[in-house]
């Protein structure tokens, strides 16, 4: 008897910054998945946050604007009514058994469509609501960094309605804590928008204004910590749930000052190197460090973990960020790094939707209900 096809939705696009980088990663899996276990149905969102399929996913994809699809009014009706007990029909359990979503960013990758799909009791590839939002808001991503004593860049917190209503007290505090050139991030957007080095007080309140455009808290890091010369940027890809393992080590050499949203993905001037040039005990303490980054933010499924490192001196390794829906293009350093580990492309999404099963599975296993005679 021939084995039915699980139904795989594609879930892409979205109304972040990110949303073209989330149709490349949607255009790669797509030709990439195995066709002979898995059906693939588009799910799209549009910028206006309209959910589209069939056909208008595919124009989606193809980058036509949302003008040139009609958008499902049944899911986008969804978005409205927050309180709608009916789910979306193309996200329903009468079309897809599974879904792997790429909705880099803001509400896709901070646990919004996961506690969605979690009420659809639709298995998805990746981290859990929890695991998601604790990865996406780099404030409480590095209140759990300390708490399992993972070595982190010295760094503040500052709310925009702060910086909005005291300006100077807000620039006086961040110096009085830090020591310049420091990094200013939204603390909840992916993908380096938004994000500025700051040299001197004379970049400061831009760059803090920038930042509050993205989010109500910002995130302050100090890049002095790492001594003069450019900090090595590395990169390691986690792959598991309850028992995670890790990839190889890979460097990124950026084509601009830092690895910023161009430099990531409008330029081809910044250089990967897989594996990067360490020692083997590096290698093995980082590797190391980034499974017990994953654990802290109780991830699953797939994760990459960004380290700086001091490029002279002692070398000390700082835990940058983890990323719970990295760019998943065939040439991303996620993938990329699972290859050079000895993990293809297509076996890979293979994984990640096995990984999601086992996970849905695990789920099962709780009870949701209580009664007395129990």
């Amino acid at each position: 008897m021939k084995r039915k096809k699980l139904r795989v939705g594609i879930l892409f696009g979205g109304r972040s910054g990110e949303h073209e980088v989330s149709l490349r990663s949607a255009t790669s899996i797509l030709a990439a998945i195995d066709r002979r276990r898995f059906e693939v149905v588009l799910l799209g969102i549009d910028k206006s946050g309209h959910w589209l399929t069939g056909g208008s996913a595919r124009a989606l994809l193809s980058g036509s604007s949302a003008s040139d699809a009609a958008p499902n009014t049944a899911a986008s009706a969804l978005q409205l009514h927050a309180a709608a007990t009916q789910l979306p029909e193309p996200i329903s359990t009468r079309s897809v058994d599974l879904v792997f979503p790429v909705l880099h960013g803001t509400f896709g990758e901070d646990g919004t469509i996961q506690g969605l799909l979690e009420l659809a009791d639709i298995p998805y590839v990746g981290s859990g609501v929890l695991g998601s939002a604790a990865g996406m808001d780099k404030d409480v991503m590095k209140r759990l960094f300390a708490q399992a004593r993972l070595p982190i860049v010295p760094h503040l917190t500052l709310l925009r309605t702060e910086w909005e209503a005291h300006p100077r007290k807000s620039i006086a505090a961040i110096e009085a804590a830090l020591r310049y050139p420091l990094f200013v991030k939204p603390a909840n957007l992916g993908s380096s928008v938004g994000i500025s080095k700051v040299h001197d007080r004379s970049e400061l309140a831009p760059a803090l204004a920038l930042a509050a455009r993205f989010d109500r808290k910002l995130v302050i890091e100090q890049g002095a910590a790492l001594g003069s010369k450019r900090a090595r940027e590395l990169e390691v890809a986690v792959l598991g749930n309850d028992a995670p393992t890790a990839s190889v080590v890979g460097e990124i050499i950026p084509g601009k000052e830092f690895y910023d949203y161009e430099a990531k993905y409008l330029s081809d001037a910044s250089i990967p190197i897989i594996p990067a040039k360490l020692t083997a005990a590096e290698s093995k303490k980082i590797r190391a460090m980034a499974i017990e980054a994953f654990r802290a933010c109780d991830l699953a499924g797939m994760a990459r973990v960004d380290f700086l490192m001091e490029p002279d001196g002692k070398r000390r390794i700082y835990l940058n960020e983890v990323n719970t829906l990295p760019g998943f293009t065939s040439i991303s350093m996620y993938p990329k790094l699972w290859q050079a580990t000895g993990v293809a492309y297509s076996d890979l999404i293979t994984r990640l939707i096995e990984l999601a099963l086992e996970r849905s599975a695990e789920r099962a296993r709780t009870s949701f209900t209580f009664s007395a005679s129990e």
